[in-house]
């Protein structure tokens, strides 16, 4: 069964980076569409990027206003998120969601996801 490994987050100041990978495990991800999600305590999960199996299409979501970057390496099987001038309110836990199909989404109809890995930005 395949799973999803995210890595990467911690605990950072405003206006630092960070980059989060995410990497299917005992399977390669090379025809999946792949996403990043992000989910505060108490609230609904939100979307973030998303960037298709070839990657040739990427698409975010409009707070991210060109502050974050997705990008995948088939040699790696990994999947990033390159996150930069990170604020506060970018404090979630951030998930990595795979469709087998090849294609995204906004809306969170993955076939698998991750566990998470919790992203804090400190004022």
């Amino acid at each position: 069964q395949v799973q999803l490994v995210e890595s990467g987050g911690g605990l950072v100041e405003a206006g630092d980076s960070l980059r989060l990978s995410c990497a299917p495990s005992g399977r390669t991800f090379r025809t999946y569409g792949m996403a990043w999600f992000r989910q505060v305590l108490g609230k609904e999960r939100e979307f973030v990027a998303a960037i298709n199996w070839s990657g040739q299409r990427t698409y975010y979501q409009d707070f991210i206003k060109g502050r974050f970057t997705i990008s995948r390496s088939s040699a790696k099987n990994t999947v990033y998120l390159q996150m930069n001038s990170l604020k506060p309110e970018d404090t979630a836990l951030y998930y990595c969601a795979a469709r087998f199909d090849g294609s995204v989404s906004s809306e969170d109809r993955y076939d698998i996801w991750g566990q998470g890995t919790q992203v804090t930005v400190s004022s």
